[in-house]
């Protein structure tokens, strides 16, 4: 009897998600058709009824950032964007569209260079995901032992000193890519990244309103977040400025 209303409830949830998607498909050619007909607060209106639901890809979000940007809507146009970038990093298209939105922000920010060694190992770790980092861990561990046995075992001459070789680059290789796994978690945990949302938002010395200006931002300018006190957010720029900015002037990506 339990499996019996187990599986109605799977085929059910499966019934239901079916349902869904082809809503949302249907949504979201409707909202494409409103777009191309230039009614983009309607057509925002249909993205975001899909968004609500639960479902996000890069293309919705994507799409989101043109409809906002055709009304010059600077800040939510560069969320947008960033949020589709997020979910595809090397989508040329959605590179471009940010580009063009970014410059209508009013903020001049110069962006601090990366050492020269720290830039290589940052770009390598970004190479791809943690995930994919451990996994790699995995299979040299697995390799290294697979080696380390055909040289303990083996007593040919040129295999026993290949399976060393292999199994101390296996090694090696094992080391690398843990630090690379730890590096780039470590790295995704402090990437807290945000868009002012306010037309001009003051940035605080200290988490409160009788504190200091330190300085200004503007709607649509990009900032990490590094702290949280209260109703008050630590922000860093890309130039190292640093300062508190009320939780209701950003959104967080």
């Amino acid at each position: 009897m339990k499996t019996f209303f187990k599986n109605t409830i799977y085929i059910l949830v499966i019934l239901l998600s079916s349902i869904l998607m082809a809503q949302n498909e249907a949504l979201f050619k409707e909202a494409n058709a409103l777009y191309n007909e230039g009614k983009y607060q309607d057509a925002i209106d249909k993205y975001t009824t899909i968004l609500d639901s639960g479902q996000h890809s890069a293309a919705l979000y994507f799409n989101l950032g043109n409809s906002h940007y055709k009304l010059n809507n600077i800040a939510p146009s560069i969320y947008y964007y960033e949020k589709a970038l997020q979910l595809s990093p090397n989508d040329k298209e959605i590179k471009n569209n940010i580009a063009f939105a970014q410059n209508m922000t009013i903020d001049a920010i110069d962006v601090i260079p990366e050492a020269g060694f720290s830039k290589i190992i940052n770009n390598i770790t970004n190479l791809t995901s943690f995930e994919n980092w451990a996994k790699f861990s995995i299979v040299f561990v697995i390799l290294f032992v697979i080696l380390f046995l055909i040289y303990y075992f083996t007593y040919a001459g040129n295999k026993k000193r290949l399976a060393f070789v292999g199994s101390f680059l296996s090694l090696f290789l094992v080391i690398v890519t843990v630090t690379l796994a730890f590096k780039k978690f470590n790295l995704d945990k402090s990437n807290r990244p945000a868009i002012v949302f306010a037309k001009e938002a003051q940035v605080k010395s200290e988490p409160n309103l009788r504190s200091s200006e330190a300085f200004k931002l503007h709607e649509g300018t990009k900032v990490q977040i590094l702290d949280t006190v209260n109703n008050w957010k630590k922000v860093k720029l890309a130039d190292g400025k640093s300062g508190w900015i009320s939780n209701d002037d950003i959104k967080e990506l």
